[in-house]
C-alpha cells in the first residue's frame, strides 16, 4: 500500500474561484473589510449564530491573530493572568503573552481531554485568574450555556478558542468565539479567521483593533492595534468552501463515523474523546494504552507507511518558552498528553485504508504489550 499521509488539505478548485475573482476585480477592493468580506461574514453568521446580526462579528487575518485581539478588547489589567488549558496548540499560551498577559495552564478532563467550567472554578478558587480561555480541543463542542454561566457567577471573561471546531462550537451569550480558517481546518480559506459576541461594543473594538487601532470616523489612533484584517481573497476561497460546505460536513461526518467502527473493531486499547460522534472533525486523535513507548509505536507505523503526529504533546507547561509560567495540577494534562497520537484523516480516506492503519496500530500495541 502506498505511503498514507497524515493530513491531505482540501480547498476549493481554481475554477470554484472565478466567479469571487471576478467581483474582486470589478470592485478593485482587495482588503479592509471589503464587499466578499461582508458576504463572507454573513454567510458565517447564517451557519453559525443566525439570531445576530452583522454587528456581531468580525473575520480577522488569522485564528491566532482573532485570540490576540478578543483577549486585548476584554480591557484586562497588564499582567493580567488567563486560564488556559495545558493540552492544547502553543498558539493558545503565545497569543496570552502576546497581550502583555500571563497564561494560567489548568487541568482536562479525563474523558474530554478539555478544560471545563467546573475544573476552571476550581483553579479560580486557588489561583488569581482574570480571564479563561477553554479551547475546543480536536473539534470538540463546549456546550456554550455552561460557559456563561461560569462566567456570570465568577464574574471572569470567557473567549473560547474554537480553532478548529468551525461547524461544531457555538458562540454563548456571555462567552465569545474564535474560530480559524486554516486550510487544515474542516472549513477552510487557507488562511483567515472569525471572532463572534453578543457584545456589539466588542466587535466593533475587535474590529478597530484589527486595523491598527484607528478610529475610522476620526482617522485617528485610540488603540495599539496590528494589521489583523482578512483579504478579499481569502474571502473569496471562504466563499467558496461555503458553496460545498454542505457536502463537505456529509463528507466529514461519513469518514469518522467509518473510522470510528474501523476502531472499535480492531483497536479496543485506545482512548477516544468522548464528544459528539456526529461532529464535523479535522483530525483523528487517539490515546494509546499506559506504559506505550508513543514514538516506538509512531517509528513503527512510519515503517509501514503510515504517517502520524504527536498532537499537543508535551502539554504546554513542559515547552522550554512556557515552563516558567504558573499552573495548577496537571495530572490528567501530564498522562494524556503523554499518549496521544494523531492518525492518518482527510477526505479521500478509503476504508482500505482506514482498516490498514487500524489494524496495523493494533498488531503494533499488541506487539508493545507482549514484549518483556
Amino acid at each position: 500500500m502506498n505511503r498514507i499521509p497524515l493530513l491531505v488539505p482540501r480547498m476549493p478548485l481554481a475554477d470554484t474561484l472565478v466567479p469571487y475573482l471576478r467581483q474582486i476585480d470589478q470592485n478593485r477592493w482587495y482588503t479592509n473589510f471589503g464587499p466578499l468580506n461582508t458576504e463572507f461574514e454573513r454567510r458565517l453568521l447564517q451557519d453559525t449564530a443566525p439570531t445576530l446580526g452583522p454587528d456581531n462579528i468580525t473575520t480577522v487575518a488569522n485564528c491566532t491573530v482573532g485570540l490576540e485581539l478578543a483577549l486585548q478588547a476584554l480591557d484586562l489589567r497588564p499582567g493580567a493572568r488567563v486560564m488556559l488549558p495545558a493540552i492544547t496548540f502553543v498558539a493558545t499560551a503565545t497569543s496570552v503573552i502576546r497581550c502583555g498577559f500571563v497564561p494560567v495552564f489548568a487541568d482536562i478532563d479525563a474523558s474530554s481531554w478539555v478544560l471545563t467550567p467546573a475544573i476552571a472554578r476550581t483553579v479560580a478558587d486557588r489561583l488569581k485568574v482574570d480571564a479563561v480561555m477553554p479551547v475546543s480541543t480536536f473539534g470538540f463542542a463546549h456546550a456554550p450555556n455552561e460557559w456563561d454561566e461560569f462566567s456570570r457567577q465568577t464574574g471572569l471573561p470567557v473567549v473560547i478558542d474554537a480553532a478548529g471546531a468551525y461547524g461544531n462550537q457555538l458562540p454563548g451569550e456571555v462567552a465569545d468565539v474564535v474560530y480559524s480558517f486554516h486550510a487544515t481546518k474542516s472549513f477552510g480559506a487557507a488562511e483567515g479567521g472569525a471572532v463572534i459576541s453578543h457584545d456589539v461594543q466588542r466587535i466593533k473594538r475587535i474590529r478597530q483593533l484589527a486595523n491598527f487601532g484607528i478610529d475610522a470616523s476620526t482617522g485617528l489612533l485610540v488603540g495599539h492595534g496590528t494589521n489583523g484584517k482578512m483579504s478579499e481573497y481569502h474571502c473569496a476561497l471562504g466563499l467558496a468552501s461555503f458553496d460545498e460546505w454542505a457536502d463537505t460536513q456529509r463528507t466529514r461526518r461519513d469518514l469518522h463515523a467509518r473510522y470510528l467502527t474501523a476502531l472499535r473493531t480492531h483497536v479496543g486499547e485506545v482512548e477516544l474523546q468522548a464528544k459528539d460522534p456526529d461532529g464535523v472533525y479535522p483530525l483523528m486523535p487517539v490515546a494509546l494504552p499506559a506504559g506505550i513507548d508513543v514514538q516506538a509505536v509512531r517509528a513503527q507505523l512510519s515503517d509501514a507507511g503510515i504517517e502520524t503526529r504527536r498532537w499537543y504533546a508535551p502539554g504546554l507547561d513542559a515547552h522550554p518558552a512556557l515552563r516558567d509560567y504558573p499552573s495548577s495540577d496537571l495530572e490528567v494534562s501530564t498522562d494524556i498528553g503523554s499518549r496521544i497520537l494523531g492518525l492518518p484523516f482527510f477526505i479521500g480516506l478509503s476504508d482500505e485504508q482506514i482498516a490498514y492503519i487500524c489494524t496495523t496500530l493494533a498488531t503494533v500495541i499488541r506487539d508493545k504489550q507482549a514484549a518483556p
